[in-house]
């Protein structure tokens, strides 16, 4: 998956910037060891990639992404040095699995309709406990550390309560005040995978959901994204499923998250339309968000809030994000060593 994928992800990039002038072309410099892995689950088979930094690690930290992303929203082949959030936990010294969902990049395609949150909340659960029994080879890792975002920061919080087996939760693009016409204003730039130039004929059935072209500067990115990150991210898009939404959205009310018992770091954008409710009042800065947040999570979270200023909904893909990778290396640290 990783080679295939990422081919696909610097192609896209290359054709994309090639035609315009002075403007720097797509990195495919790689930090880390990197290996394909698979996971089977009740549904099919989750692809992933295990990378390994220089270095021996014990932590490991388990990447998936939300709904509209796969993979390469974590391994961003463009100005890696930037923009790529898996190189960069690789380059401080931590392992990282990058995993597609059921439905998603080059994992099982299922019935559209029979995807949920909770099955990829047990799915990941399953990464969780190969991770520490040794996969594919490499020595067992004694600390394991879930990041999500969006759909699976809810997700993340699912696997979390429900089985307590991870030593960390990086939650992103998550609140527990979401901007419901934001939100249903977002989803209403969604249309049918089989009506999208870049999926039709390739075997999606009918309720598999994609964003329609040009909408996704609007829906996911702050304020002065870089065009070519934002043309980089139409050309690499991925399908979903509105299943997936309703039992991933009750981990946003009031409730679940006070269940949690491992550390937990929350950050979102101060642009992010979404779950920063109405005006972007919870995201004013860390301290806001930090106040907003706290009465949502029992005390063993310890949780920590940051806010990624300007940032929209896709933090990975903000100018600035290497801000807020330097925060969760600080946090990893605390937490893990």
């Amino acid at each position: 998956m990783h080679t295939k994928f990422r081919a696909l992800a610097v192609s896209a990039a290359a054709t994309l910037l090639c035609f315009t002038p002075g403007v720097a072309q797509a990195d495919d410099s790689t930090a880390g060891r990197c290996q394909d892995v698979s996971f089977p689950v009740s549904q099919g088979t989750l692809a992933g990639t295990l990378c390994l930094p220089d270095g021996p690690a014990d932590a490991v930290m388990v990447l998936m992404s939300g709904s509209n992303y796969n993979h390469v929203y974590w391994d961003f082949p463009y100005q890696s040095e930037t923009y790529n959030f898996r190189q960069a936990m690789n380059k401080a010294g931590y392992a990282t699995l990058v995993a597609d969902r059921l439905g998603n990049g080059a994992s099982t395609r299922p019935p559209s309709l029979s995807l949920t949150a909770t099955a990829t909340a047990d799915a990941l659960h399953v990464m969780v406990q190969s991770l520490r029994a040794g996969l594919a080879g490499n020595a067992p890792f004694a600390k394991v550390v879930t990041v999500g975002h969006s759909l699976t920061s809810s997700t993340s919080v699912m696997e979390a309560i429900g089985y307590h087996d991870v030593d960390g939760v990086v939650l992103t693009g998550y609140s527990h005040t979401l901007s419901v016409p934001d939100v249903l204003g977002v989803i209403s730039s969604y249309y049918p995978a089989v009506e999208d130039p870049g999926f039709a004929g390739h075997g999606y059935d009918s309720t598999y959901l994609v964003t329609r072209p040009g909408a996704r500067a609007a829906d996911f990115h702050g304020l002065n994204p870089d065009p070519q990150v934002v043309a980089l991210d139409e050309a690499t898009k991925e399908t979903f499923s509105l299943t997936e939404y309703p039992d991933g959205l009750l981990a946003t009310l009031p409730g679940e998250s006070s269940l949690m018992t491992a550390p937990v770091l929350l950050v979102d954008g101060s642009r992010d339309r979404m779950v920063c409710g109405p005006g972007f009042s919870v995201c004013a800065d860390s301290a806001t968000l930090q106040a907003a947040e706290s009465p949502y999570f029992a005390p063993a979270a310890k949780l920590r809030a940051y806010v990624l200023p300007d940032s929209g909904h896709a933090i990975n893909l903000a100018p600035n994000t290497r801000d807020y990778h330097a925060v969760v290396v600080d946090w990893m640290k605390s937490v893990v060593g």
